[in-house]
């Protein structure tokens, strides 16, 4: 990691922190049995301009999310099942639409009381997105960069789930496999997110590389993992909610890393408005990220960077 990614994990570990000493401390009012929601939210924006002596391109955006929980807990069990969707697009002038927001996750962690606020407990994670993702040039020429299981990430662990309340999680497990699938095999010959490239030799001609052996589509991890959530309302009508990954595989540079941290507040207008401030960040340093090294609007290398994205929206909001 750079000095800059450093500094922003002692940010974020900071954060984290305050969070974990508030949950801990908070008063344990669980309830035994079912504990079952879904949220539906819809957001959008839009803006026009007719005749504007300033100038402005007309935008629109739209963007939609599920979160749908169903948890149980008895004295001797805790199972905890979480749902999490998005999709959104965009459009800005005469371009074609182009997608934002794309997730689909579900994560299961059942557990079986040990002692006091802890469980020995297993988990199931799994991630992909729903439709086809491009990068965009500064000259508008797209370059197809994703898809539906390409990638798709799988993690599979045993370990302890530390459960003081009903608002915080600690999932600490010395054994976790992970597997990064990629099924497009045009984008895993290529090496994308993490997986080793095809083998390839140069054209007789020199122009472009045939490849002779095919790059396999999943890439199989080993590791610890330690997965922290936190949900709470922190004052009246707004709540702060935040999920915290960090993975470090055994069998490659154990001491690189993996994080994948997120954090959402929500501001309750009515019972069908909210606002909401969200945002996520990646680092992967087996991910290799399209750079334009000399600022000319075309990507010319590629290397590890901290991936982050935010978002404030407002938007109306049905629960069930």
């Amino acid at each position: 990691m750079t000095i800059k990614n450093i500094k922003n994990m002692k940010q974020t570990l900071l954060l984290i922190f305050i969070a974990f000493a508030i949950g801990v401390n908070a008063q344990n009012d669980e309830k035994e049995g079912w504990d079952k929601g879904l949220t539906i939210g819809l957001n959008g924006s839009q803006t026009s301009f007719y005749n504007w002596a300033k100038g402005g391109e007309n935008q629109i955006s739209l963007s939609g999310n599920i979160v749908g929980k169903a948890n149980y807990l008895n004295e001797n069990i805790s199972w905890d099942n979480l749902l999490l969707m998005d999709l959104g697009s965009s459009r800005q002038g005469k371009q074609d639409w182009r997608k934002g927001d794309d997730r689909f996750e579900y994560n299961t962690i059942f557990g079986k009381k040990a002692k006091d606020k802890w469980y020995y407990s297993a988990l199931f994670n799994f991630k992909t997105q729903f439709t086809t993702g491009y990068e965009f040039a500064d000259d508008g020429s797209a370059t197809y960069i994703s898809n539906f299981m390409a990638p798709a990430h799988i993690k599979i662990g045993l370990g302890m789930d530390y459960k003081p309340n009903k608002d915080l999680s600690v999932f600490i497990s010395p054994a976790t496999a992970k597997w990064t699938i990629v099924k497009d095999q045009a984008l895993a010959d290529a090496g994308k997110f993490g997986l080793e490239p095809a083998e390839t030799i140069k054209a007789v001609d020199g122009s472009d590389s045939i490849i002779i052996t095919p790059a396999n589509k999943v890439r199989t991890e080993f590791g610890a993992l330690v997965r922290l959530t936190y949900s709470k309302d922190i004052m009246k009508n707004v709540n702060f909610g935040t999920i915290l990954e960090l993975y470090s595989n055994y069998l490659q540079n154990p001491l690189n890393i993996d994080v994948d941290w997120e954090f959402i507040f929500t501001l309750k207008v009515n019972d069908f408005l909210n606002a909401q401030v969200k945002g996520h960040l990646i680092y992967d340093d087996d991910v290799m990220i399209d750079i334009d090294s000399n600022g000319d609007g075309s990507f010319d290398t590629q290397g590890p960077r901290t991936q982050f994205n935010e978002a404030l929206t407002i938007g109306i909001v049905y629960k069930l």
